[in-house]
Parts: structure tokens; C-alpha cells; sequence
């Protein structure tokens, strides 16, 4: 009898495994692989891709399959997930020859965590859709931390019908979800997010110096102020990182610089002012040149502590 509920049990997942669909992940960095990783807990099978193997070894001895290439990864999935760089390196894996356009299956999904640039994002969809492919934009938010406990909040862009076929998997990698309207919307939803950051970390920053340089033990100031008005996710995640100089990344400094940039020509198309975006760019720019391009963002206390 154990050894029949052993074999039902067994049954029943294999069942459930072949009603999810294949799922293919492009980039596993930072937070890529915690993404994949979640979504092979949740019992999906996923297919990686990226440009250095070995960046995926730990993913592939905990059930993950290696594809060669784009190409071949697009054509084997249902779903195609990318969590790339750059605006760039999300043009090279979407378009061209040997990019998911050109491989899918017609009637795959095409989704794009990475941020990105809004208009790409448009490009894309219209490219989808003389494919029959159909892509959402789908920026995340939550760091490092909101990726390995898959509490990202998502930022989507694209038509309810593809959003809703999906929901499952986003419930997987994240908390807070959110259609935002059409595609592009996802991506522009992240530059507001990335400029409301931009500017707090540099009073996050000036936060903590301060009450270093007032000899304060800037830990129990933290305490006073994470939970009042100043409060804020930098504040309560990054600060504590800040004080004890760890410095490692959640977010690179490099791809803060890019989403920064990215939110600098999309408001100078709209003809807004964004003084505090901007010396927030020239801020982390300048700490970049001096080598801190590879930190997490909350590295930027460390020009404050050097002046």
C-alpha cells in the first residue's frame, strides 16, 4: 500500500508538470537566478540561457536545462523570460536572426524583466505580433532580496488576455503585481520607480553620514527614523548595509546609471524638469569613475564619506 501512494504521489506530479508550460530564462545574474530558481521550486521546468555557463552551473545541478544558444531556447519554450543588462542586450536576444523573434514557436509568450527602454518595448511588441508572438514588458523592483524571496514587485505592460495566461508565473517571482496599460507602460512605470529611488538614496545617504559625523550610532538613529515619515525601503534595507560598508551588489551601480539614463531621455521627450534625477546621475557617475561602477547603488554613501 505505501509503496502504491508512493506511486500515485509520484503520478500526480508528473501530471501536474506536464500541464505548466516551458518555461525559458535568458540571463541568470543577480537576479535572474533567483527568479529561476523560484520557479523551479514551484515545479516548472525551465530551460536557461547565458552568455557565460558557468554564471549557471548552481541553477543547472538543481534541475535546470542548459540550451546553447537563444535560438535554441526560444524554439523549445512556451514561455521566454529574459533579465538582461542593457537596452542593447535586450535588442541582440530579441531581434535579429538568431534572436526570439525569429525562433519562437507562434503563440509563445515573451516576457522582459528587464528595465529597458519604453519605445523598445513597443518595438518589440509590434515585431511579436506579425510573428504571432506575444511579449509584456514586465520590469521588477525589490533588489536582490525581493528575487530570493520572490516578493518582486512587477511592473507590466502589454493586453489583459496575455497578462491573465500568466499570472501563475508572476506569482512565483513576485508579490506586487500590476498590469499597467499597454506595451511600453510596464517599462515607464519603471522609470517613475527608479526616479522616487534616485533622489531618497541621496537623503538616505546624507542620513546616515550625518549621524555618523555627529558621533551617533547611526543603527539606533535607523530605529528612530526607518518607521516614521522618513521611512522608506532604502532606508530600511540598504541603510543597514551602509553602516556595516557592505558594499556588494543588489543592484549594480552600472544599471542604475542606465535605468537613470533611460528616465532622463523619456522625460526630455515629455518636456519635464528632473533636477533631482539629474544630480543623482552625476552623483553616481562620479562614483563610478572612481571604480565603484560594480558596487550595489547603496555604495553611493561612500562619496558622502569621503568629502
Amino acid at each position: 500500500m505505501e509503496e502504491r501512494n508512493l506511486w500515485e504521489r509520484e503520478a500526480e506530479i508528473m501530471d501536474s508538470q506536464k500541464q505548466k508550460p516551458v518555461l525559458g530564462f535568458i540571463g541568470t545574474g543577480v537576479m535572474g537566478k533567483s527568479m529561476v530558481r523560484n520557479l523551479l521550486k514551484a515545479g516548472y521546468r525551465t530551460l536557461v540561457y547565458t552568455r557565460t555557463k558557468e554564471k549557471a552551473s548552481e541553477l543547472l545541478e538543481e534541475g535546470a536545462e542548459w540550451q546553447s544558444s537563444v535560438a535554441e531556447l526560444a524554439s523549445a519554450s512556451d514561455v521566454v523570460m529574459t533579465m538582461v543588462g542593457y537596452p542593447s542586450d535586450v535588442e541582440e536576444v530579441y531581434i535579429g536572426d538568431q534572436g526570439i523573434i525569429s525562433n519562437a514557436r507562434p503563440g509563445s509568450i515573451l516576457i522582459d524583466f528587464t528595465t529597458s527602454s519604453p519605445a523598445l518595448a513597443e518595438e518589440i511588441y509590434q515585431l511579436g505580433l506579425s510573428n504571432k508572438l506575444y511579449t509584456l514588458d514586465a520590469p521588477v523592483s525589490g533588489g536582490d532580496v525581493g528575487a530570493r524571496e520572490g516578493r518582486l514587485s512587477i511592473m507590466v505592460g502589454g493586453e489583459l488576455e496575455v497578462f491573465e495566461q500568466v499570472e501563475d508565473i508572476f506569482n512565483v517571482v513576485g508579490e506586487n503585481i500590476v498590469l499597467q496599460g499597454p506595451a511600453g507602460a510596464g517599462q515607464h512605470t519603471k522609470m517613475c520607480n527608479q526616479i522616487a529611488i534616485a533622489t531618497n538614496m541621496i537623503g538616505v545617504c546624507e542620513a546616515i553620514v550625518y549621524a555618523e559625523k555627529a558621533g551617533l550610532n547611526p543603527r539606533t538613529v535607523l530605529k528612530s527614523i526607518e518607521s516614521g515619515a522618513a521611512g522608506s525601503w532604502s532606508l530600511s534595507n540598504l541603510a543597514p548595509r551602509m553602516i556595516a560598508n557592505q558594499l556588494e551588489p543588489g543592484f549594480y551601480v552600472k544599471h542604475f546609471i542606465k535605468d537613470m539614463t533611460i528616465a532622463l531621455e523619456s522625460a526630455k521627450q515629455m518636456g519635464m524638469l528632473t533636477p533631482g534625477l539629474e544630480l543623482s546621475k552625476k552623483l553616481y557617475e562620479d562614483l563610478a569613475e572612481r571604480g565603484g561602477e560594480d558596487n550595489g547603488t547603496h555604495a553611493l554613501v561612500t562619496l558622502f564619506r569621503d568629502e
